[in-house]
């Protein structure tokens, strides 16, 4: 596992890393220079950050909220549905997903079908 492979592990834990990883691995097949000193740099925050951590007391009320929603079929050229998700801790957005699907459904029905047991 490279670079973008040991940093795409982390941003399970440090979501703050995302965006910056997805596009260092957007471009790993045909990586250059400044994509290495990208990734390099996010390294060097690693560094830097690496004495911050969240603390949350045994007594807090955590109020954790989860949405989801998928489009049946909405892409028209190739008639995938995407699903996408989001979560807020209290009022603050902690995570995002978007997904699209990997078959094609002929019926809505199907397709909520698939939505669900995905």
């Amino acid at each position: 596992m490279g670079i973008i492979g040991s940093l795409l592990y982390l941003t399970a834990s440090r979501p703050n890393i995302v965006f910056g990883v997805k596009l260092c691995a957007r471009f790993q097949s045909n990586f250059k220079e400044f994509h290495l000193k990208g990734a390099k740099r996010i390294l060097k925050y690693f560094k830097g950050t690496q004495n911050l951590v969240l603390y949350y007391t045994s007594g807090d009320n955590f109020n954790l909220i989860g949405y989801a929603d998928t489009d049946y079929a909405g892409y028209l050229v190739d008639r995938k549905s995407t699903s996408r998700m989001a979560h807020l801790l209290e009022s603050c957005f902690i995570s995002w997903g978007t997904r699209k699907q990997n078959s094609v459904a002929l019926s809505t029905a199907e397709e909520e079908y698939d939505a669900a047991t995905s």
